[in-house]
């Protein structure tokens, strides 16, 4: 899975930028509920899910100003 790039986000709505963000922290907390129970997790995907979390979330704070 390849890094997301801005130029793609700044494409979403307001409305889908949220879900987004919903989704992506949805999926970092089964990831490190996954790492704790000690089941099977590609470490890289944390890395993922957080770079693409703050890419949006900085979105949002563009859009609010």
């Amino acid at each position: 899975m390849a890094m997301s790039k801005m130029v793609d986000l700044r494409k979403l709505t307001s409305e889908e930028v949220v879900a987004r963000v919903q989704d992506l922290k949805r999926e970092l907390f089964q990831l490190r509920f996954q790492q704790a129970t000690r089941e099977k997790v590609e470490p890289h995907q944390f890395k993922h899910i957080r770079h693409q979390l703050s890419q949006l979330m900085t979105l949002q704070k563009e859009r609010q100003s």
